[in-house]
This record gives C-alpha cells, sequence and structure tokens, in this order.
C-alpha cells in the first residue's frame, strides 16, 4: 500500500499553477500576427507591411506591452 500524506498530493498541483502565471514574454505573445507579419517582411520589405507591423503592436499593446 501506498502512503501519500496530503501535502505530497497537493505539492504538484501548487507547482504547475504557479508556472502558468509566469509573465508573458514579448517574444511569445501574438504568435499570429507576428508570423504574417515577419513572412510579408521577408517576402515584401518592411516598407510594404505596415498594416501587419501596427497589428501586431495593436496586439501586443492589448497584451499589456508598451510598445
Amino acid at each position: 500500500m501506498s502512503s501519500l500524506s496530503a501535502a505530497s498530493v497537493e505539492t504538484p498541483a501548487i507547482a504547475a499553477s504557479t508556472e502558468e502565471k509566469k509573465p508573458l514574454k514579448p517574444c511569445c505573445a501574438c504568435p499570429e500576427t507576428k508570423k504574417v507579419r515577419d513572412a510579408c517582411i521577408i517576402e515584401k520589405g518592411e516598407e510594404s507591411c505596415g498594416d501587419l507591423i501596427e497589428a501586431h503592436k495593436d496586439c501586443m499593446r492589448a497584451l499589456g506591452f508598451k510598445i
């Protein structure tokens, strides 16, 4: 028979919830707009992708980043 205490059972759940609350890094924020923006810049150049660049900035601002 296993003799687990309540503390040993709850510890992984507490650790998991702590990891989930880490602040979002700018590199990982808004992957959808970032991918489209980067592809456009590579294919067409930065001058041609102003609307996608602004869409990505708007997404980042919405998540609390100061851009």
